[in-house]
């Protein structure tokens, strides 16, 4: 299995579908190294005509909006396509819909991809996990791999495209932008979003209850 998935397979895959390299691993792992099947999977999820469009400039879009119930979290989307009239259409529009619900259902979410984290917000994830009590008395070498791979799982969880599509978790958020810009035929970008939670950074004094009623009692 191994061999059939080799790196000049998976170029050839990406160089006739302009799919990413990851996504091309994917396809052939799925059909057993067949370079013909995983053009057809790919298509079917709508990615390799989606990385064709991907260097495409998406000037246009939308922004959306999502209040969950209860109105206390609410959500402002900006996507981005190339043309005013696929930004008003049925399925662009949906997807709106469907990224401003993720980003009100995943609030630890602060980025749209793991590119746009800081480099400050890394050294500092990198400082904490190097300061592990597991990772004591273990060779220099092996805490850097270990604190790597926690790393990269810690700055995921920051970014929107890397999460689990509520609707459907097999796939991610970008997978889901590939898939709809595939079969829009257009350059679909996520590009910003904004999350407001109700009452958020305001100080609550916290009063004791119990001798706020006393007070009251006693004023009476």
């Amino acid at each position: 299995m191994a061999a059939a998935v080799s790196a000049k397979l998976v170029k050839e895959l990406r160089d006739k579908t302009g799919a990413g390299m990851m996504d091309c691993k994917k396809a052939l792992a799925a059909t057993e190294g067949d370079a013909n099947k995983a053009v057809e999977w790919l298509r079917q999820k709508g990615i390799a005509s989606a990385e064709k469009k991907s260097g495409r400039t998406a000037a246009e879009g939308a922004i959306g909006s999502y209040i969950h119930t209860g109105a206390r979290v609410g959500v402002l989307v900006e996507v981005n396509c190339e043309t005013d009239f696929v930004a008003r259409g049925d399925m662009f529009q949906s997807l709106l819909r469907d990224v401003s619900m993720q980003v009100a259902a995943c609030p630890n979410v602060e980025y749209v991809t793991t590119d746009e984290i800081p480099d400050e917000i890394r050294e500092r994830e990198k400082a904490i996990e190097m300061g592990r009590d597991d990772l004591e008395g273990k060779p220099e070498q092996m805490k850097e791999k270990i604190v790597e791979g926690r790393i990269g799982k810690r700055l995921k969880e920051l970014a929107l495209m890397e999460q689990p599509f509520i609707k459907d978790s097999s796939i991610t958020v970008a997978d889901l932008v590939k898939q709809t810009a595939g079969k829009i035929g257009e350059n679909v970008k996520v590009r910003r979003f904004t999350r407001y939670t109700l009452g958020e950074g305001i100080e609550v004094e916290d009063n004791d209850f119990a001798a706020e009623v006393a007070s009251m009692q006693n004023a009476g």
